[in-house]
């Protein structure tokens, strides 16, 4: 076991310049999503540089939110380190964050292009989940975002590769790889928002389905992590507003499905 070395974090170095796996990762998760976004704006008859323009403010402002939501639920830390809250490449941010940062500038964005930010949501939303599973392999070249510890021969029951295996392998023990559960999770659900697509749902439902399907997964998994943010020494945040969400998501479709049914609106027209 003392033989097994983790995969370089670093990806390129140029001396002054160092590049990491992780950001190069995130990035292709990004440009991923960025294309089969704007395909799908073509056929929707919107702008093809519509999620060009829309990233050009999402993506800074929603890495600035998920320093912020970091930062704040670890504010017992920055309050006595707050030389630490900018220092963003020593890690902490928080997917949550990023997705609340992520909404508000595409609610501004869509009333500032007069265009439904629905559409946008429906259409951005297979893109999203997509990057999310990309991303989380980022987490597996950091070795962070794991689960427990568990047993060598825990892992090769799930008939993993040893590449992936060796990586799990941290300090001396072996841990959950919830990177790959929720990558998983989210390629799956990928697949299902594509196939929802074709079906004549309100808008705004298929991100929902989105956020309902993130939600369902990130609930399990976090319970599996051993790092996450805390509500309260029982409590993790991202259960806590997995369930919040879920919650949401389902009763705003409820609604909106009774208000279509008893005003006999079309599922385009909500």
């Amino acid at each position: 076991m003392d033989s097994i070395q983790p995969l370089s974090r670093v990806a390129l170095d140029l001396g002054p310049i160092t590049i990491y796996w992780y950001g190069i990762i995130i990035g292709f998760g990004i440009f991923l999503g960025w294309f089969l976004a704007t395909k799908e704006a073509e056929k929707s008859g919107l702008n093809k540089d519509i999620f060009s323009d829309l990233l050009l403010w999402a993506i800074p402002i929603a890495i600035i939110s998920a320093r912020i939501y970091y930062v704040l639920f670890k504010w017992d830390y920055y309050v006595e380190n707050p030389s630490e809250i900018m220092a963003i490449w020593q890690g902490g941010i928080a997917i949550h964050g990023a997705l609340i940062g992520g909404i508000i500038t595409a609610v501004i964005f869509a009333k500032k292009k007069n265009v439904s930010f629905w559409k946008l949501a429906d259409i951005a939303a297979p893109s999203i989940i997509l990057g999310q599973a990309i991303g989380r392999w980022g987490n597996f070249m950091n070795q962070e975002a794991h689960g427990t510890a568990v047993t060598r021969s825990f892992l090769e029951n799930l008939n993993l590769p040893d590449f992936i295996i060796n990586q799990m392998y941290i300090g001396g023990s072996y841990y959950h790889p919830t990177f790959l559960y929720e990558s998983l999770w989210s390629l799956l659900g990928f697949s299902l928002l594509i196939i929802l697509r074709k079906f004549p749902l309100y808008r705004g439902e298929l991100f929902f389905s989105y956020i309902i399907w993130y939600s369902i997964g990130r609930f399990f998994i976090e319970g599996l992590r051993t790092d996450s943010l805390m509500l309260t020494d029982s409590l993790r945040i991202a259960q806590v507003l997995s369930l919040l969400l879920i919650g949401i998501a389902v009763f705003i479709i409820g609604i909106r499905r009774w208000k279509g049914f008893s005003n006999n609106k079309s599922a385009k027209s909500i």
